[in-house]
């Protein structure tokens, strides 16, 4: 049966659509799950099966997560692991998470998946790339599924242990055949190529220190055949780069490119130090950037260097990243955190509060190779998030209410809409109860790391 909903009197419409229109008095009209009409609401039907009001409130399109680790919401602020930097923080981890169940998997991606619901996050991608103790992606599909965020699946791997120069330990990888079974599986099981498909897979061996040549490259020619994105991480920091120049005897850039890494279709994590030529090579190439502030600040990796990316035509688009490195999932703090970044390191100009709220719409659009969400507009996948702009966070920003989304302190989402159906309203989540989730987390992050 056919349902409508109407979304209507918005103070501002942020539509993000070719002309960048921000429509006074705005609102949204959807049928099913897709946007019918996107005008001031006098200009919009006055019916539908169910009619928001929206007075008083921002609407935008949902916003993009393009990277994230979700199981690490188990192992948040650990004593162990505050204070240190990439290598060390995954070698300080990586033991807790040899314990990881499949329940714990479950569990920790509602739990991280309700986080950025609430932050008005409608799309996101999660990179699951340790599987110890019957783990599978599974696991995390099912839980995307019942809470109702539109997700990306990125079927990650570890194939080189500590024994064979890597750095997980030989306990925690998995054969490279296993890898490549269950990869196409996964992919014929749940992939969905279609126009606003709620799940869709990527193959994401984890890093240059974690899997093999061998392993990069077939994985990117079956990802090919089956028409899948590719992702993993790349030039995170001094030591990722150190290790590349080392043992490939290449630049992070370069090892990319020699193993078809680059294209349209695949999008790198972090890319805090991809030098001119690797900038050059992914706008040349097409080739996307998930930046993560927030994680990159946290390890202190270093500054990404966004501004020059964008000026260069290179997408990007932002991630939280794991929940164990930033240790939160606030989209628009990290809008925020990522205009600021930029203006430490480049510059009070580096980048605009409106190039962080694309960045969280239409970059993480296009760096999940998607040509249906991260705008509202007739014919896009009804994913939208109203945020309320009376609350003492905002008093006095009505000089620039958009810009003030980025420039002040960033508050929860009172809508979250996902493919036409409120997830989040009036800020509570309709799909779970999210304090009973809480405390099954908080139970099993103790059991985690108690062992």
């Amino acid at each position: 049966m056919t349902r409508t909903l109407l979304l209507r009197n918005a103070d501002i419409l942020v539509t993000m659509d070719a002309q960048r229109r921000e429509i006074p008095g705005g609102g949204v009209y959807i049928v099913d799950n897709i946007i019918q009409a996107v005008g001031t609401s006098a200009e919009l039907p006055q019916t539908a099966d169910e009619v928001i009001e929206l007075a008083g409130h921002i609407v935008m399109p949902g916003l993009v997560n393009t990277h994230h680790h979700m199981f690490q919401s188990l192992t948040r602020a650990l004593p162990a692991a505050q204070d240190s930097s990439l290598f060390s923080w995954l070698e300080a981890l990586f033991p807790l998470w040899a314990r990881l169940t499949p329940e714990m998997i479950h569990v920790s991606t509602q739990t991280a998946m309700a986080e950025l619901l609430l932050s008005g996050c409608t799309t996101s991608s999660d990179h699951l790339y340790l599987y110890p103790n019957g783990c599978r992606l599974d696991d995390s599909i099912a839980a995307a599924a019942e809470i109702g965020m539109r997700f990306h699946a990125a079927r990650g791997s570890t194939s080189v242990g500590r024994s064979q120069g890597g750095l997980p330990p030989d306990a925690l990888v998995e054969n490279e055949r296993d890898i490549l079974k269950d990869s196409q599986r996964l992919i014929e099981a749940y992939h969905d190529p279609r126009h606003a498909a709620m799940l869709r897979i990527a193959l994401a061996p984890c890093s240059p220190f974690a899997v093999s040549r061998e392993l990069m490259r077939d994985s990117a020619i079956l990802a090919r055949e089956h028409g899948v994105s590719l992702h993993s991480h790349l030039a995170e920091n001094d030591d990722d780069v150190a290790y590349s120049l080392q043992r490939f005897g290449q630049t992070p850039a370069q090892y990319a490119e020699s193993l078809g890494w680059v294209g349209p279709d695949v999008w790198h994590p972090h890319c805090v130090k991809l030098d001119e030529p690797g900038i050059n090579l992914f706008a040349r190439t097409g080739t996307g950037v998930a930046h993560c502030p927030c994680s990159n600040m946290r390890l202190a990796s270093g500054i990404a260097p966004v501004a020059r990316m964008r000026a260069a035509g290179v997408s990007v688009g932002l991630g939280v990243d794991g929940s164990a490195s930033n240790d939160g999932a606030q989209m628009l703090g990290e809008a925020r955190q990522a205009m600021l970044l930029q203006r430490v390191g480049f510059g009070p100009a580096a980048l605009t509060a409106r190039d962080a709220l694309e960045m969280a719409t239409l970059g993480g659009a296009k760096v999940l190779n998607r040509d249906d969400i991260g705008c509202l507009a007739p014919g896009m996948a009804a994913d939208l998030a109203a945020f309320d702009t009376r609350g003492i966070g905002f008093a006095g920003a009505g000089h620039d209410p958009v810009a003030g989304l980025v420039f002040c302190s960033p508050g929860p989402a009172t809508y979250t809409i996902v493919n036409g159906r409120v997830v989040v309203r009036e800020g509570r989540l309709t799909s779970v109860d999210a304090t009973a989730l809480a405390a099954r987390h908080n139970r099993l992050a103790g059991i985690l790391a108690d062992g």
